[in-house]
């Protein structure tokens, strides 16, 4: 693993509100060296400031307004390029629909990869992340997922939920294999792996971690999420750091 462990801030979206710069220095306590935010937009130079002090970089960040219009989506490069980060990913938005046909998918890689132009325009790359409706279909004989992968323009990348890969029946090591260096970013994540359930930390459910973490890119980031919970939040993402830290020493 060339880069620190990340977490999403998603999974601890409910504790922000009310104290973002006291969450982001238990995330810093427990040990991570990254973090992913999904509003960018929100007072990123404050946010860049508490993150430098506290010695937490910006893996990637996650930002839907991406698809809002051309105004919308300079604010967002301009916030990853304050937070510090070249890595900028459309997490949902594109309709389900546009992944059971060919082309559905056409279109959506037209919209990434005119995305990823712009991105270009201040040095940074555009990524796209799934969720179990882009694995579940088939097209052309392949999760639709793939199928898009082979219709984007080269400096798109993928980051990988590997939870909702498994959840929509995909074999995650395999695809994460046909896939190669496509994929910047995975979303490390555990449970039951059964649609409406919470999640677990990782480590306690049924996902295959230590073999899907051996198949994708040594290089990807690994970010913990945690999309729901049935236990405190931040007791299960500390667990999952000392889990995801104890394979790393075995490797």
């Amino acid at each position: 693993m060339t880069h620190p462990l990340s977490v999403q801030l998603y999974s601890v979206r409910d504790l922000l509100p009310d104290d973002r710069d006291g969450v982001l220095r238990r995330i810093a306590e427990i040990g991570f060296g990254a973090v992913e935010p999904f509003q960018p937009t929100a007072d990123p130079h404050g946010f860049r400031k508490v993150a430098d002090d506290l010695g937490l970089t910006v893996s990637s960040v996650h930002a839907i307004t991406l698809l809002d219009g051309d105004a919308e989506a300079e604010a967002v490069f301009e916030a990853a390029a304050v937070l510090g980060t070249d890595l900028v990913i459309v997490p949902a938005g594109i309709p389900e629909q546009e992944f059971t046909t060919a082309e559905g998918l056409a279109r959506t890689a037209e919209t990434l990869n005119a995305l990823a132009g712009k991105a270009a325009a201040h040095g940074q790359r555009i990524g796209y992340h799934n969720h179990w409706w882009e694995f579940e279909p088939q097209v052309g004989g392949r999760h639709a997922l793939e199928a898009l992968a082979g219709l984007l323009a080269p400096e798109v990348f993928l980051e990988i939920d590997t939870y909702w890969a498994a959840v929509a029946g995909a074999d995650v090591p395999q695809v994460l294999g046909r896939l190669g260096d496509r994929v910047r970013a995975l979303h490390v994540k555990d449970g039951p792996v059964v649609k409406g359930e919470p999640h677990t930390a990782v480590g306690a459910g049924a996902m295959p971690v230590p073999a899907i973490l051996a198949a994708a890119p040594a290089d990807a980031w690994r970010i913990v999420e945690l999309d729901t919970c049935a236990t405190d939040v931040m007791d299960a993402v500390a667990a999952s750091h000392s889990y995801l830290s104890a394979l790393e020493a075995q490797a």
